[in-house]
């Protein structure tokens, strides 16, 4: 069976997914799972400060609504130690108010999207960071 590069790109790719809400959180990494990724999880900011620094994911989805450390900070304190290049950071926020993907971008986040989630808009944003990242 031969397998294309979109394939194998997917299958290499460990993302962490920084999510309080439960259901949100099982739903979201079941889907993308099942699309090949290896799905890490974090629950707060501070857990995914830890994460980062461990497991060095590829990319991270990350809700700007969390206990302990807000999306917002633990996206700055990502980039005191990894670029862009190194770890793209989508924000996922319920919350659509005027100005946030903005405040998104100027914490660190390389793009936002909000909830609940287009999922295949998602993954299409997940692909062309990861083959932007590996070029």
């Amino acid at each position: 069976m031969k397998i294309s590069s979109r394939q194998m790109v997917k299958a290499m790719t460990k993302i962490l997914l920084v999510e309080d809400n439960e259901m949100n959180r099982d739903m979201l990494s079941r889907r993308l799972e099942r699309k090949g990724f290896e799905i890490l999880i974090a629950i707060n900011g501070e857990d995914a400060l830890v994460k980062v620094i461990n497991e060095h994911p590829d990319l991270v989805l990350m809700d700007m609504s969390l206990p302990i450390m807000d999306g917002w900070e633990a996206t700055r304190q990502i980039r005191v130690h990894f670029a862009p290049s190194e770890m793209p950071i989508i924000g996922l926020s319920a919350h659509a108010m005027a100005g946030d993907r903005e405040k998104a971008l100027a914490a660190g986040c390389d793009d936002y999207d909000t909830k609940p989630v287009d999922f295949d808009r998602l993954v299409d944003k997940i692909g062309r960071m990861i083959k932007q990242n590996a070029a």
